[in-house]
């Protein structure tokens, strides 16, 4: 622990493993969002502890951008479910080269446990829950071991479990910084003509959020924007940020 970390810890704002208390980091940095808030989580809260997930999805280039700004070195973990549009991968490779990305981890679902539990690869249609926790939440879960902090590219616009999304939060022991929970539609718009970022391929043929292709449809006209995330079925999460304490899945 440095020494700057030391002395918090003495003044109560680090918890017993020396991380920033939830309290500590929305008073220092409740304030902020985007930049700001990116900037100050990876260069003075969690420098070398935090990674921001990605799905390379239709909005996913705003966060990748921020984040390359603050440290192209920032980990960036990417969940391949092995269910991806073509589009997806091909544009990974787009963004990274752009962005100069240098970290991209790329998470796979355990083989074993896919074999196990969707022999006939057709999970996605029965459980949906349960596939999504073999080829998202555990991968996940695994590769944040080495993290104290995680950075999300959720927005309250999306509506449902994140219409009152906080910036800064706590789950499962660890802390999620959400930097974008307050931009509106417009604002994200705005931020790809401004920096003149590339769309996701699938955006423009009406794929407004991006998934596996499994469970990904296009998004009608007057839809919400995460209407075409597993049609059919009362899921609207795919699990990442849920509790574990909830249970769900196998």
């Amino acid at each position: 622990m440095n020494v700057n970390a030391a002395a918090r810890h003495m003044d109560g704002q680090l918890d017993a493993s020396g991380t920033p208390s939830l309290d500590d980091l929305r008073s220092r940095y409740g304030h902020l969002d985007g930049q700001g808030l990116i900037t100050a989580m990876v260069r003075e809260a969690f420098p070398g502890r935090i990674a921001l997930t990605s799905s390379f999805g239709a909005e996913a280039a705003v966060m990748l951008s921020l984040v390359a700004k603050a440290d192209p070195a920032t980990p960036i973990l990417f969940i391949d479910t092995l269910k991806l549009f073509p589009e997806t991968y091909h544009y990974i490779e787009t963004l990274t080269g752009k962005l100069g990305l240098t970290d991209v981890r790329r998470l796979t679902p355990d083989e074993a446990r896919v074999v196990r539990w969707d022999p006939r690869d057709d999970l996605w249609q029965t459980d949906p829950d349960s596939c999504c926790h073999i080829r998202k939440v555990a991968p996940l879960d695994a590769a944040l071991q080495g993290f104290d902090a995680w950075i999300t590219g959720r927005k309250r616009f999306h509506g449902g479990m994140r219409a009152e999304l906080p910036t800064i939060e706590a789950m499962d022991g660890k802390i999620k910084i959400n930097p974008i929970a307050p931009w509106s539609r417009e604002k994200m718009r705005a931020y790809f003509d401004e920096t003149g970022l590339p769309a996701h391929p699938l955006v423009a043929d009406g794929y407004l959020s991006i998934g596996c292709h499994t469970c990904t449809r296009r998004v009608v006209n007057g839809e919400e924007i995460r209407a075409g995330r597993w049609a059919g079925h009362e899921k609207t999460e795919c699990g990442i940020h849920l509790s574990r304490d909830s249970g769900q899945g196998i």
